[in-house]
């Protein structure tokens, strides 16, 4: 989409779901000219994005909410096709889009700046200031398979909600969903010229980042390697990376209801097939409880239903390519060859894994030290808990971790020492609500997503000084 108009010149790519190989349908691959020309367009546009009134922002803004909301069933249908996302798990993303829509609109509302006493020191009677936030320019943002509407909506709601035009680079595997989400934009009063989505080669992505002073901002969510390769091609912009990461839960023996525990675990770490970067991959109980949560997570294990996104009753789909598939199969392999022992699962039919739990495992096992990005959870035992919060942190990544523990000293250390974005207690480190600060520390990230603090990462402060 360039300009409110569809491509129509470009090599045609087949888009086929990860399930059983069907056409989804055909996108036109954007050409470097077409990006040239998208950010010639976008930068006119600030001009005017960035005069329109708050009430317009958030009239736009909750145009789109309302369109996603009339049209929750088509998009969820949509998102099961391209992404091979089970239906329930579906269903819940396009909910999700509907509140970072609603919550984008509010925040529109919120950021009334401050006042600042500037007659702190004599001679400076009569002296005042004003900060205020305006939008940087226009935007770049490029978004991952795994939540093809709702992490698109994170990228364009802030930036609308500050004023700020938008170009984005879709997951070339999930991109129709982006593109339905242009159209309810367009249909709600952003300016179409202010919005740009199209599949781009990566050579262009990197072209742009490197050559185009006019794009202000970079948003990256995906892989680590790719994300800090790309910033070091982004010159003088800002850039906003939300990376990948290898999630852990620490499970202390007081915990009232090891089998409530146990299941949430599991299911944070298979729904979507583990395809999320705070998908619970690593597992430490205490040992006095080791043996019951075991027990209870096999259990649970048992009861999931592998097979057909489409089938309400589906909680394991396929993995995004076959090709990840065969890699995650290695991976249990390896770790298995090296003495891990594989507790449930391990074996893969296409690009359907089983959910897997392993035990015994040690560095440097990649299904221990890596993002496995799959259905895969390694649980291993712990006999102090300031030695477990240091296994922890032995990871190059940082993006959140799950604590179960009723003991409030042990809460405000973990909350203190762990180097993780985020601390997510009685719950597991994949729960997240949308407006809440998102984004990691070490290989896991910069900056924070989560709408208000989007808008602040897509947004300039200016200070005025009044001296009456």
């Amino acid at each position: 989409m360039l300009g409110g108009q569809e491509i129509f010149e470009g090599e045609e790519v087949e888009i086929r779901s990860p399930w059983d190989q069907s056409l989804v349908g055909t996108v036109k691959q954007a050409s470097r000219n077409h990006a040239i020309e998208a950010v010639r367009l976008l930068d006119e546009s600030f001009a005017a994005t960035r005069k329109l009134a708050s009430y317009q922002r958030k009239q736009i803004l909750e145009g789109v909410a309302a369109k996603i909301a009339a049209q929750r069933y088509d998009l969820t249908q949509l998102i099961v096709a391209e992404a091979g996302k089970p239906l329930k798990a579906a269903q819940v993303e396009v909910e999700r889009a509907i509140l970072t829509f609603t919550t984008a609109a509010e925040e529109t509302t919120r950021d009334s700046g401050e006042v600042l006493p500037l007659d702190l020191l004599g001679g400076n009677e009569g002296r005042w200031g004003i900060v205020r936030r305006f939008p940087a320019g226009p935007v770049f943002a490029v978004t991952p398979f795994n939540f093809p509407l709702n992490l698109v909506a994170h990228k364009v709601a802030p930036a609308v909600a500050a004023g700020c035009p938008v170009l984005l680079k879709p997951a070339p595997q999930t991109p129709f969903s982006s593109l339905k989400l242009g159209d309810f934009l367009i249909e709600a009063g952003w300016p179409p010229e202010a919005i740009a989505l199209m599949p781009l080669a990566n050579e262009d992505t990197e072209f742009l980042l490197e050559h185009e002073d006019r794009l202000k901002v970079f948003s990256f969510t995906g892989s680590a390697k790719v994300g800090w390769a790309l910033k070091q091609k982004a010159a003088k912009k800002r850039v906003l990376l939300e990376l990948g990461g290898n999630a852990a839960v620490i499970v202390h023996s007081d915990w009232p209801d090891l089998a409530a525990a146990a299941q949430k675990t599991v299911i944070a770490g298979t729904s979507y097939a583990g395809q999320s970067c705070i998908s619970v991959q690593r597992v430490y109980v205490e040992r006095p409880a080791f043996d019951e949560f075991l027990k209870h997570a096999i259990q649970h294990v048992g009861t999931l239903v592998m097979g057909d996104p489409a089938n309400e009753a589906t909680d394991v789909g396929p993995v995004i390519r076959r090709s990840d598939a065969e890699r995650i199969e290695s991976w249990i392999d390896e770790a298995r060859a090296a003495g891990a022992t594989v507790l449930t699962g391990g074996s893969r039919e296409g690009s359907l894994v089983e959910p897997t739990l392993l035990t015994a495992t040690r560095s440097p096992m990649k299904v221990l030290d890596e993002e496995v990005f799959a259905p895969v959870i390694v649980i291993e035992p712990y006999d102090d808990f300031e030695a477990v919060i240091g296994e922890v942190n032995r990871s190059r990544y940082g993006l959140q971790a799950g604590l179960f523990t009723r003991d409030a000293g042990r809460i405000f250390r973990a909350y203190e020492t762990l180097d993780v974005g985020g601390l997510i207690v009685g719950d597991t480190p994949t729960w997240r609500l949308d407006p809440m600060p998102y984004g990691g520390v070490k290989d896991s990230g910069l900056g924070r997503e989560g709408i208000r603090y989007a808008i602040e990462e897509m947004t300039e402060r200016k200070l005025l000084v009044m001296a009456i």
